[in-house]
């Protein structure tokens, strides 16, 4: 398989104390070549002068913005606000923006929230259609697409090409449990965010990526290329480990069959 089907970058959010130049210094020496800025510290979708600044300091160092990952909510921030996150989106240089879908999981929300959200979903697909973007939805618990089942419910629901999924294994299921979510999902899925982490589900251990290459060997085979791989936090937090993941989802890939 050739390694350039993929790829690879970071979410800037795995360094939130550190400035963005420094973030994609770090991001160049990895070998990376991409990177997901976050909304919440390092990318304010109405600070458009950071916007410009973090855009300029892209071509610096030659590295793309892969997607936006704002932490907006469907069923919660209204679609009207989606409007500042894609002209933030579109300075940043990309198509791609992540959300949040919902407040809660899916088996305990009511049919009248279920109906209410889906509607919600649907408007926010016709927007990133208008606006030729795409709308992912972050695969995380406490959200309507916690749970494989609605996650499928709701692309066959939406239907929409501006409307997918990122991905990234639940920390507190086993890699057997895991599979055939991903296998399930991989139709809708636009990126996948790569960390190794193990149970339980509030305080995990995290753990270099060198310790779960066979697991994420199966996980890329069930998603496999062309897609975005983004490193998700460093085991110890520290910049000076990114070399060391990157070149262990190097390995990984280089690895599948």
């Amino acid at each position: 398989m050739n390694q350039n089907q993929y790829r690879l970058g970071l979410v800037s959010i795995s360094f939130r104390q550190h400035a963005p130049q420094e973030i994609l210094e770090a991001v160049k020496q990895a070998g990376l070549t991409c990177i997901e800025w976050g909304s919440d510290v390092h990318a304010p979708c109405r600070d458009v002068e950071t916007l410009k600044h973090i855009a300029d300091l892209q071509a610096e160092y030659g590295i793309t913005c892969s997607s936006y990952g704002t932490y907006f909510r469907l069923g919660q921030n209204t679609v009207e606000e989606l409007t500042d996150y894609i002209a933030a989106a579109k300075v940043l240089g990309t198509k791609i923006l992540r959300l949040w879908c919902g407040v809660k999981s899916g088996e305990e929300m009511t049919a009248e929230e279920r109906k209410s959200l889906l509607e919600e979903c649907r408007k926010a697909a016709a927007v990133a259609e208008e606006n030729d973007v795409i709308f992912c939805m972050e695969s995380h618990h406490g959200t309507f697409t916690e749970h494989m089942e609605d996650s499928l419910a709701l692309m066959k629901e939406v239907n929409s090409p501006h409307f997918r999924l990122y991905w990234q294994p639940f920390q507190w299921l086993e890699t057997e449990e895991n599979l055939p979510i991903a296998r399930s999902l991989a139709p809708y899925v636009e990126t996948v965010h790569v960390f190794q982490w193990k149970a339980p589900k509030l305080a995990p251990t995290r753990y270099s990526l060198y310790e779960g290459m066979g697991e994420w060997r199966a996980y890329l085979e069930a998603i496999p290329a062309p897609r975005t791989l983004l490193l998700e936090f460093m085991p110890d937090d520290q910049l000076a480990t990114l070399p060391t993941e990157a070149e262990a989802l190097r390995t990984i890939i280089g690895g599948l069959s």
